[in-house]
């Protein structure tokens, strides 16, 4: 490693106090000038000598190997003095700029013989994995003058996941399935399944068809068959991250219906306000394949606490990833591991070789959640042709998120010609959109278009629809 020489701001300084002496020396000014480049130049390369070589510093950067979209974590640089002097060094380091550093670089004074460290907050901007292997160390000369300047390749490796913004959403939904499970809310919601429970004597709630006759002649009482929702069922979402899903979408990335928890109503109300809970910026303008990570997070979660099978397909013009479906407790983080790195490409999604390799892989009969959009040339060219595959054995559900500034402008009165064009256009689309839905679900698919910030919650509330009704 070469340490090159960079001069300091002390050298400067006492450059410019010897001026004075050079032009008022009795030698004349040539003479004294040479003189005094001379003198500058062995203090410069006595002070360079004596800086630490490379090898001698132990340099560290820690790394928090994992931080969410919208949080925060350290980075923290260590630095080890194995001199008998105390040494000044300053740090800079290779972080991309949305990973959202502090600062990039650090100054510390490092005993003789110890250490001392620097930290810094990322806060990222974009997700994705981030390869850091090039930090920048400048150490000084015991007199100030000159420093040494290398780089330290320390190779080091951040996943930024995606952030869980439904995830008040999901534990709501889950406390509620499991209320109605156990039998606390009434014994209709109890019997609302179709994996059988238990026998217990009828009340005057319980459905006339639910009497077990053969139990009520034994014991003499009218006696009802109990039902719970299944288990073990399997819900498979099939990701597209094709071209149509690179589009960006406007609103808040998480809403909250009326009447629902005080806390997450008070986040939501922040971010619709421009911000959230950490005082930043509000996930607004994003790709419609961000809205359908946060989707794909709730389903896994809500399935695998209530019991299921959640597993992960994502595709574009090819499958680019698979997780298999699991109910272990860290399901949700495979499913993550999965999702944190995939951005839209700019190619047309293949749903017949999507659709062919799960179920080349995934036999049983299960619920298929395809997460798209539903733009009308792509669909009726590429899905619809390719949904009967699927919608013949498995029950699937097919999810969008849909643009409020599209609505927003067929609603508009326009003031002049090209708002006039803008409202055609827009009444356009979502008359299409309307008639993509209704051919969607002529061929027996559920389809949930909803707003930004309300996919992820719709689509939990038809899976357990789908859960507690026994379609499976």
């Amino acid at each position: 490693m070469t340490w090159l020489p960079v001069p300091t701001w002390r050298l400067a300084a006492l450059a410019a106090a010897a001026a004075p002496i050079v032009l008022l020396a009795p030698l004349g000014p040539a003479p004294t000038l040479i003189a005094a480049n001379v003198v500058l130049l062995a203090a410069a390369g006595v002070d360079w000598w004596r800086a630490p070589a490379a090898g001698r510093l132990e340099v560290d950067r820690d790394l928090p190997g994992v931080v969410a979209l919208d949080g925060e974590a350290p980075v923290v640089w260590t630095v080890t003095n194995p001199t008998g002097r105390r040494l000044l060094v300053r740090l800079a380091d290779e972080l991309a700029p949305s990973l959202g550093a502090r600062d990039r670089w650090a100054r510390l004074s490092v005993p003789a013989g110890g250490r001392a460290t620097a930290r810094t907050l990322l806060r990222p901007s974009r997700r994705g994995r981030f390869t850091p292997t090039t930090l920048t160390v400048r150490v000084e000369g015991p007199w100030g003058l000159v420093a040494r300047q290398g780089d330290r390749r320390l190779k080091g490796e951040l996943r930024v996941y995606p952030p869980f913004r439904s995830r008040e959403e999901a534990e709501l939904r889950i406390t509620k399935a499991r209320i109605l499970d156990v039998g606390l809310r009434s014994a209709t919601g109890r019997g609302g399944g179709t994996e059988f429970d238990q026998l217990r004597e009828y009340t005057v709630d319980d459905e006339f068809g639910r009497i077990d006759w053969a139990a009520t002649a034994r014991t003499g009482k009218a006696i009802v068959r109990t039902y719970r929702a299944e288990r073990n069922q399997t819900v498979l979402t099939l990701l597209d991250t094709g071209r149509i899903m690179a589009g960006r979408v406007r609103g808040s990335a998480q809403r909250t219906p009326a009447g629902g928890d005080p806390r997450v109503r008070g986040s939501a109300q922040r971010t619709a306000a421009g911000g959230d809970s950490t005082g930043r910026g509000s996930a607004q303008d994003v790709p419609r394949l961000d809205h359908a990570l946060d989707a794909v997070m709730m389903l896994t979660a809500v399935a695998t606490r209530l019991g299921d099978r959640a597993g992960l397909v994502a595709f574009a013009e090819s499958v680019r990833g698979v997780v298999a479906p699991g109910r272990r407790r860290d399901q949700l983080s495979r499913v993550t591991a999965a999702l944190y790195d995939l951005e839209p490409r700019l190619a047309e999604s293949d749903y017949t070789a999507a659709f062919a390799e799960a179920l080349a892989r995934f036999r049983r009969r299960a619920l298929f959640v395809v997460l798209t959009e539903l733009a009308e040339q792509p669909v009726a060219e590429r899905l619809l042709p390719a949904l009967p595959l699927i919608v013949r054995d498995h029950v699937v559900i097919i999810g969008a998120v849909r643009d409020p500034d599209v609505e927003r402008w067929a609603r508009a009165i326009p003031a002049e010609a090209g708002a006039a064009y803008r409202k055609a256009a827009a009444v356009q689309a979502l008359e299409a959109r309307r008639r993509t839905v209704a051919r969607l679900r002529g061929l027996g698919a559920v389809v949930v278009d909803a707003p930004p910030g309300r996919l992820a919650p719709e689509l939990a509330d038809a899976y357990l629809h789908v859960k507690a009704t026994g379609v499976l």
